[in-house]
């Protein structure tokens, strides 16, 4: 249990609330037994988040069952972006490709506007993403 409990401030750290514009004005004092602490506890490793952000999200997303699912749909949310970005990152390195061939032949290669066309898809698919977990957060 004293390892649980370890884990669980170690990794709090790491998984901070975003802070707010003026600061949280509220402060909530809960008192728990010891096995309502354990569950607790128990809930906030296996969700990866802190207990009092577990007791925020149960609350307003209508229990931890809830608070679970939208914790994993904004892991899969940041698990797709990441690999947007990375998709980006590949295209970018193509565009750098062509456009040093371009400057040395003073020719266009044939796939540039392909390349292009697949940049602005890889730009407006991080955009969704964006605007997706953006929706998740508020």
């Amino acid at each position: 249990m004293a390892d649980e409990v370890e884990d669980s401030r170690s990794h709090r750290k790491s998984e901070r609330r975003r802070r707010v514009l003026g600061g949280r004005q509220h402060r909530h004092v809960v008192r728990v037994t010891p096995e309502e602490e354990a569950r607790l506890l128990s809930l906030a490793l296996e969700y990866h988040v802190s207990v009092p952000k577990l007791l925020v999200d149960s609350a307003l997303a209508g229990g931890a069952d809830a608070a679970a699912v939208n914790a994993s749909e904004r892991k899969e949310l940041l698990v797709q972006l990441f690999g947007a970005h990375r998709l980006l990152a590949g295209i970018a390195n193509n565009v750098n490709q062509i456009a040093r061939q371009a400057n040395s032949t003073s020719e266009i290669p044939a796939e540039t506007n392909a390349t292009l066309a697949a940049a602005r898809r890889a730009a407006e698919r991080i955009d969704e993403l964006c605007d997706q977990l953006a929706g998740e957060l508020s």
